[in-house]
Order: C-alpha cells, then sequence, then structure tokens
C-alpha cells in the first residue's frame, strides 16, 4: 500500500485530520484575493468575445507556409486599424477574425487578401455573422448559466438544506469569477468552446461539493444528542474522509485538460483547443479548492450560528471543561500517592543507612577460671 493510500485510511479513520474548517480565515482571505484581481482583470481589461457573440467576419486561409505576421500585416491594411485578431488553427490554415465595426465588404476583403497573399479564392472561407445573432447568442448563453444556477440551488435545498444550497452557489460564484477573470487577463477569445467549458467545471465543482456535503450530512446526523464534538468538528471530518478522493478525481480530471492546454495549444499551435481548454483547467482547479476550502468551511459558519448549534458547542465546551478538570484532580491524586511512596521509601531507606549492627560480645573468660575458690 503506497503512503498516499495510507494517509487516505488513517484520514477516513479520523487519526490524522487537516483543520480547514478552522482556518477559514485564511481561505477566505486567498479566495478574496484570488476574486479581487479577477474582478479587477474583468472590469479593466474585459472579455475578448468571439465573432458568435459580438458578430464580424472569419476568414480561414489555406495556403503552406503562410505565416500569422504576414497575415496580420495585410489584414490590418485592407481594414485600416490592428482591431483584426489573427491565429493559427493548428491544421496549416490561418484564421481572420474582423470585428462588425468594420464597413469592408466581405467580398473585397476575399479579393484583396486573395490579391496579397498569391492564394485563389476559393482557398478563402469567408464566414459573416450578424452583430444581432451574436446577441441573441449571448443573451441565451447569460440565460442557460441562470437557469443552471437556479436548477442546482432549488436541488440543493431539497436533496439537503438551504445553508448547503447557498454555501454550493457561493463555490460555484467563487469558481465562475476567478475563471472568467483568468481569461480577461490571459486575452483569451471567449467562443462556444468556452461556455460550454464554464458550464462543464460549474457540473463538475458541483459534483465535488455534493460528495463532501453527502460525507459531511452523515457526521452530523442525529449530532445533537452527543456532546463530544461540535458541527464544525464533525463537518472537517467529513472533509477529511473525502480529501483523498478529492485530489485523485481532480488529478485524474486536470491531466488530460493539461495535455490539450499545453501541448496541444502551446507546443503544436492549435489556438482553437485554448479556448476549452483553458477554461477547464482554471475551473477544475478553482472548483476542487472552493468545494474544500470554501463551501465546507462557509456551511459550518452557517450552521454553528444556529441556536441548537450554540447550545452543542456550549455543552462540548463544558464537557471538556469538566474532563479537564477531572483529569486534573486525577493526575494531583496521582501525584500525591507518588510523593507518599518516595516518602515512605526515603524513610526506610534512611533507617537502614542508620542502623548500627551491634559488635557480639566475646566471652573471654569463657573456660577460665573465675578466681573464687
Amino acid at each position: 500500500m503506497s503512503r498516499f493510500s495510507t494517509l487516505g485510511h488513517r484520514l477516513y479513520q479520523g487519526e490524522v485530520s487537516f483543520d480547514f474548517v478552522g482556518r477559514r480565515k485564511l481561505w477566505y482571505s486567498i479566495s478574496g484575493i484570488i476574486a479581487l484581481v479577477a474582478i479587477v482583470g474583468l472590469s479593466t481589461v474585459g472579455l475578448h468575445l468571439g465573432i458568435e457573440f459580438k458578430g464580424g467576419s472569419v476568414y480561414t486561409v489555406s495556403k503552406p507556409g503562410l505565416t500569422v505576421s504576414q497575415a496580420q500585416d495585410d489584414i490590418n491594411k485592407i481594414v485600416g486599424d490592428s482591431t483584426s485578431q489573427v491565429q493559427s488553427t493548428g491544421d496549416g490554415k490561418i484564421r481572420i477574425q474582423v470585428s462588425s465595426q468594420e464597413k469592408t465588404s466581405s467580398d473585397t476583403v476575399v479579393k484583396q487578401l486573395s490579391s496579397d497573399l498569391d492564394v485563389p479564392a476559393a482557398n478563402i472561407d469567408a464566414q459573416v455573422v450578424g452583430p444581432s445573432w451574436g446577441h441573441e447568442i449571448s443573451q441565451k448563453a447569460l440565460l442557460g448559466l441562470v437557469i443552471f444556477m437556479v436548477l442546482v440551488t432549488a436541488y440543493l435545498a431539497i436533496a439537503f438544506e438551504w445553508r448547503m444550497a447557498l454555501s454550493a452557489l457561493v463555490a460555484l460564484i467563487h469558481d465562475l469569477v476567478i475563471t472568467i477573470g483568468v481569461y480577461a487577463v490571459v486575452g483569451f477569445e471567449v467562443s462556444p468552446g468556452t461556455v460550454i467549458g464554464f458550464l462543464t467545471i460549474l457540473g463538475y465543482s458541483l459534483y465535488d461539493t455534493v460528495v463532501v456535503f453527502d460525507t459531511v450530512k452523515e457526521n452530523t446526523k442525529d449530532i445533537e444528542k452527543q456532546n463530544k464534538r461540535t458541527y464544525s468538528e464533525a463537518a472537517n471530518a467529513g472533509l477529511n474522509q473525502t480529501l483523498v478522493r478529492s485530489l485523485n478525481t481532480t488529478v485524474v480530471a486536470l491531466l488530460p485538460v493539461a495535455a490539450l492546454l499545453f501541448i496541444g495549444g502551446g507546443i503544436l499551435g492549435a489556438g482553437t483547443l485554448n479556448d476549452i481548454s483553458l477554461a477547464l483547467f482554471i475551473g477544475l482547479s478553482a472548483g476542487a479548492y472552493s468545494s474544500i476550502c470554501v463551501a465546507t468551511p462557509l456551511l459550518a459558519q452557517l450552521k454553528e450560528q444556529t441556536p441548537q448549534m450554540r447550545a452543542l458547542a456550549k455543552r462540548v465546551a463544558q464537557r471538556r471543561a469538566a474532563d479537564a478538570k477531572a483529569a486534573a484532580a486525577a493526575g494531583k491524586t496521582v501525584d500525591a500517592v507518588e510523593q507518599a511512596d518516595e516518602v515512605v521509601e526515603d524513610s526506610v531507606t534512611a533507617g537502614m543507612v542508620g542502623q548500627r549492627n551491634q559488635p557480639v560480645s566475646r566471652a573471654r573468660g569463657k573456660g577460665r577460671p573465675s578466681g573464687k575458690r
């Protein structure tokens, strides 16, 4: 059995425990800093929306040996500015995206690209998306996200309780804000694949949170009938029992996503893979963190504010104080007995040392006449 498996068994049995719930202020601070950076990046830089959301034209040029810089220089000259986006698709083609605000017609751009790049017009695939259609797609994506959040909250409130639903919803918003903020800072294009990635990571984060909450629910069942541990301690025990499982699931899920992002998009240059792979990579990492360090500590904090859990915490504190007092009294009794034993032992030892053995008298007159006749 490996050390990691042994650690998981010890965590499940309660032999080893990490106090995630007790350090919730630390996790809240870390999440707040990351979320603040994401919000600042989102408000200052903004999202780079793809053509599917803001409208425009996309020209895919097929020509061996054509570089991104050559296509970028040519399209900048045609439209008269440098707002066009040019990237390699990874299969020997160049993708040129022109904003819908440009007044140059699609036919004019195709003819000019064919002439300047010395490529047949048939090798240039043009797609035009109107701004109204892109706006409609954006609204539908936001509507789908809102419906997803509402359904998730309703399900958790029914299956568990409203505090668990609220904690899971906060964790989902936490993951979404961080992922969107990273997209804004990095400058990756938001495409329909990105939206799919967002919904995927929200589902994964929810799955991980529900697994932890289910264990917490089992550990806190009838918790008011005992006075050995508080709700936070029971919730933290449940979190430790699922910790190794959550980490294993996250690592296994991140490996193929990392291959898509760093190998497919970074090394091989398949830029179209970056849209969904970056959302998945950031979202999966944030989801694993929020399930452990945000959702469960927040749930414990909400539960500890209820009168029942406050009374339980008071009873637990009273019992521990009584146990500590009894242990102290027992310790004093043991010390007194030990001290008495030491005194008796010292007295016995001192008596043995002070005792003098009297010499045996010699019978010098034995066998001699007494002098009397």
